[in-house]
């Protein structure tokens, strides 16, 4: 009996296909799992034994820095949000929404603004600048916004963000067209495109990393992730971070109070208004759920 350490790259039907420093398994999960009500998932580090029939099993799920439940995914380091200046027009509330998820996971999350060719995508490049993130604007004409992608994708996991028709299609294709031919293929087998999958499968990038192939990572998809509490909204708004503890009264909600610092620095121009709105928004929605009620 012989064990192994990997990385889940593919799980699907019950199967999971690991990858180790030998070669990739396919493997099934012991039964502790499911009596735990853990389930393995791309992206996580595991343990395989091998026993005497040669057929290795899963029996340890390591420690995991993040884990989303839709799309089912372990582990990410960052999270490209791409997001078009037109067809489809950009909301800032669902752009907030995918970074607070992504904070909220200790996800690094970087703006990719797309499409600036045919609108201007200068305010929202202030907004999330501002606010404190790298944004880069795609221009498929200057190699050096590919090559920082490139760069920024070239170490641990990644997984693009974004509705349908943003373009992240076409940003897979420049930065690495066999990628993007081999997504396309699994796509139409899958039934991608009518959302009909949740199975996420990890590929290698040649410049090094790797990225995730999730369908579910679209404002279609908000509805179903895990709110993020009241308590911990404002952590999810990175801007916040210097006038949390000036407000007035220490339970601020941030939203309407006097003497809010955060309301102060709104007026003041010093975070932007609708990163504002939609942290206000985003509060109204859950600050009545109980902890039982969550999903």
């Amino acid at each position: 009996m012989s064990r192994l350490e990997g990385l889940i790259i593919k799980g699907i039907g019950g199967f999971y296909y690991v990858e180790t420093a030998e070669k990739i398994y396919e493997c099934k999960a012991r039964g502790k799992f499911r009596i735990k009500g853990l389930v393995p998932v791309a992206g996580d580090r595991v343990e395989l034994e091998i026993g005497d029939s040669g057929f290795p099993a899963i029996t340890q799920i390591l420690s995991r820095k993040n884990f989303l439940i839709r799309p089912p995914v372990a582990n990410i380091d960052r999270l490209f949000v791409v997001v078009s200046a037109c067809k489809p027009a950009p909301s800032t509330l669902v752009i907030d929404k995918l970074i607070a998820l992504a904070e909220d996971k200790e996800i690094e999350p970087v703006i990719l603004l797309s499409k600036s060719d045919l609108e201007s995508v200068d305010w929202l490049y202030k907004i999330y600048t501002h606010a404190g993130f790298e944004t880069i604007v795609i221009d498929y004409n200057n190699p050096d916004s590919i090559e920082r992608i490139k760069e920024l994708m070239s170490s641990g996991l990644c997984a693009l963000a974004g509705n349908s028709g943003v373009g992240k299609s076409t940003l897979l294709n420049a930065i690495c067209p066999q990628l993007n031919q081999k997504t396309a293929v699994i796509s139409e087998k899958l039934g991608r495109g009518r959302h009909t999958t949740r199975e996420v499968e990890l590929f290698d990038l040649p410049f090094g990393g790797k990225i995730a192939d999730t369908p579910g990572f679209s404002s279609l998809e908000l509805e179903y992730i895990d709110p993020i509490c009241k308590e911990n909204l404002p952590f999810c708004f990175r801007e916040f971070s210097d006038y949390l503890t000036k407000c007035k009264f220490t339970s601020c909600s941030h939203t309407v109070e006097k003497g809010c610092a955060i309301l102060e620095a709104v007026e003041k121009g010093n975070i932007e208004k609708s990163r504002h709105e939609s942290y206000t928004l985003m509060y109204n929605e859950v600050k009545d759920i109980k902890d039982w009620e969550k999903k």
